[in-house]
């Protein structure tokens, strides 16, 4: 039989743009911060999925890359890799992300696999994009791989960060939804 995932947490508000910068920063607003309590990775093949979803713009020509990623408190433990965004500008366009994340190791170095898919007509596969839809791009676009190692035998706070490689104005993402389903965390 299969496990039904419940909702962990779902985002009430949107959180602040990440605009003209190319450090990696929380796109997530406070409150959707998940905590995972100690030991709740505590077995493998446990998985959860992570969807996020919200506005992007990128600026024409040389917009550069977007990068995705999830943390669990510091570490980076799925990242979704640098996406190269569209050559032709766009402004606010909608983005959907999608991680399904399994848990291959526990304790002190536990491990997840992650492997998920970003749809926006700002990101490209090619550089310029379609004017009738939106490009889909596997996150990463490499072949699938354990992330960081981190100690699931702590408490620890699930977080998203984007990244920008090129600070400009006009390149901005928001996240206006974001949901963590799995396993009840208690």
């Amino acid at each position: 039989m299969a496990a039904i995932l419940q909702s962990l947490v779902v985002a009430q508000t949107s959180g602040a743009a990440l605009t003209n910068t190319t450090v990696a920063t929380s796109i997530l607003p406070s409150q959707s911060k998940l905590t995972f309590p100690a030991n709740y990775m505590d077995y493998i093949g446990r998985s959860f999925r992570v969807v996020a979803a919200g506005k992007v713009s990128n600026i024409v020509t040389t917009p550069g890359t977007l990068t995705l990623d999830l943390r669990l408190g510091s570490t980076v433990v799925f990242n979704g890799a640098a996406m190269q965004l569209s050559t032709t500008a766009h402004t606010d366009v909608p983005w959907l992300w999608l991680v399904e994340l399994t848990v291959r190791s526990v304790g002190s170095s536990a491990s997840l696999m992650g492997q998920g898919v970003f749809f926006s007509q700002a990101a490209s596969v090619s550089g310029a994009d379609s004017t009738t839809g939106h490009s889909l791009l596997m996150t990463p676009n490499t072949a699938p791989a354990v992330g960081n190692t981190f100690d699931s035998t702590t408490s620890l706070v699930l977080d998203c960060f984007g990244k920008f490689s090129v600070a400009d104005t006009g390149n901005s993402i928001t996240l206006t939804q974001f949901k963590v389903e799995g396993d009840p965390l208690y």
